[in-house]
């Protein structure tokens, strides 16, 4: 497989991965927590649990959290003294702040609301979801859906440049 093969299959599996994982925060953003903050608190925690539960699985690790951080690096590598090099390393960049605020921020909180416990044993639901903060929760989603949509958008632009450059 010659060498420009290896980077248009890198840039564009980066790319869609990147895809997915900007569509992944921003359903959050858009649709989840809309929809889990017009619930009482017992919905809202028992949803939140079993939903976060659910997308701890095989398939969103590698297609849309882990996959495009892997991807876009991987692309960076070998775009190294190619034209889309600026672009693909944005996006990384961009993404990898995304990936530091789901671990710094919404992890921590994910793993404090499941530890609360099954909420038909929590005796104050109010309580439980009070700390959990989902206006603190929302507002670094909003972050993270923005990061990883521009590099998306960054990754989009590496395959246009690319394609000029082959």
């Amino acid at each position: 497989m010659s060498g420009e093969t290896v980077r248009t299959l890198l840039l564009m599996g980066a790319t869609m991965t990147m895809g997915l994982a900007a569509g992944v925060f921003a359903l959050y953003a858009h649709t989840i927590m809309p929809g889990l903050r017009a619930t009482d608190d017992r919905t809202f925690v028992g949803a939140f649990q079993a939903i976060d539960r659910a997308i701890m699985n095989p398939w969103f690790m590698t297609t849309a959290f882990l996959g495009p951080l892997l991807l876009a690096l991987a692309a960076t590598m070998v775009t190294l003294g190619h034209p889309p090099i600026a672009w693909v390393a944005a996006a990384l960049a961009l993404y990898l702040v995304a990936v530091v605020i789901t671990i710094a921020v919404n992890v921590p909180l994910n793993d404090a609301i499941k530890a609360a416990g099954d909420p038909d044993r929590i005796a104050d639901l109010g309580r439980v979801r009070a700390q959990f903060d989902e206006t603190r929760w929302a507002a670094w989603n909003v972050v993270r859906v923005l990061t990883s949509a521009a590099a998306f958008g960054c990754l989009a632009w590496g395959l246009v440049v690319h394609g000029r450059a082959t």
